[in-house]
């Protein structure tokens, strides 16, 4: 929920190691990709999401994402509390719309946060989050070497450990992993992990768009207090 100032998208995945020469975090994560991403779809994805975030007190917000990494292009319409709000990133150039004009107030721009800057962040919160775990192939990640057998919440996985070069982001990240298929099954982040800071994700059932396993809800809670925060419910892809 507090990722929307992390992250530089990247569209295209790296090279394959060779196996000979991959680790054992980098045959791991072949094998999730294999899982999750049979055939190599992500990298040039074109299509739709459609996502309605519950937030407790706050209702639901339901968002219908568009992609087309091809040509670089990111759009987001928002519904919620009767106002929609539109952010369009079409290579490098950001428009916006509220209540369907492009003519508002400056009062409204600030209020819902019509800027570029914003709109960048939600365009790589989607593209890093619905794109798990591909997005581990992107340059400026830190992939450690080793894979480890956890217990963690009760069940045993097989834990990837992540870090960021700092100009993409600073948070350590935890993927936890299925012994036998390498199914992504849930994760973590830490701003400082020795304060216990930073957020868990709990995955849950899966969809299938255009032949990618794309996991279905993901909930949302605080490593330090297990504080509930939300659950992003993907709806419908295409």
């Amino acid at each position: 929920m507090r990722l929307l100032n992390r992250f530089i998208s990247v569209f295209f995945l790296l090279p394959l190691s060779s196996h000979a020469q991959a680790s054992e975090a980098e045959r791991l994560l072949e094998k999730s990709i294999a899982y999750h991403d049979p055939n190599r779809i992500w990298s040039s994805f074109e299509g739709n999401l459609e996502i309605a975030m519950t937030i407790p007190d706050k209702g639901v917000r339901n968002t219908k994402i568009e992609l087309n990494f091809p040509k670089r292009y990111f759009k987001s319409t928002v519904t919620q509390d009767d106002q929609v709000i539109v952010r369009q990133w079409d290579n490098e150039a950001c428009r916006f719309w509220f209540n369907g004009s492009q003519e508002y107030t400056a009062e409204v721009a600030s209020e819902y946060r019509l800027n570029c800057e914003r709109t960048r962040k939600m365009k790589n919160y989607y593209t890093y989050l619905y794109g798990l775990p591909m997005k581990l192939k992107d340059p400026g990640t830190r992939l450690h070497p080793e894979v480890k057998k956890v217990v963690w919440r009760g069940e045993t996985y097989l834990r990837l450990q992540v870090d960021y070069d700092p100009e993409i982001g600073k948070e350590r990240w935890y993927f936890y992993l299925d012994q036998e298929t390498a199914q992504l099954k849930h994760y973590q982040f830490f701003h400082d992990e020795s304060k216990n800071d930073g957020e868990y994700i709990l995955l849950s059932e899966e969809r299938d768009i255009q032949g990618m396993k794309i996991p279905k809800r993901r909930a949302w809670y605080t490593n330090k207090q297990d504080r509930y925060l939300g659950t992003d419910d993907l709806i419908s892809g295409f």
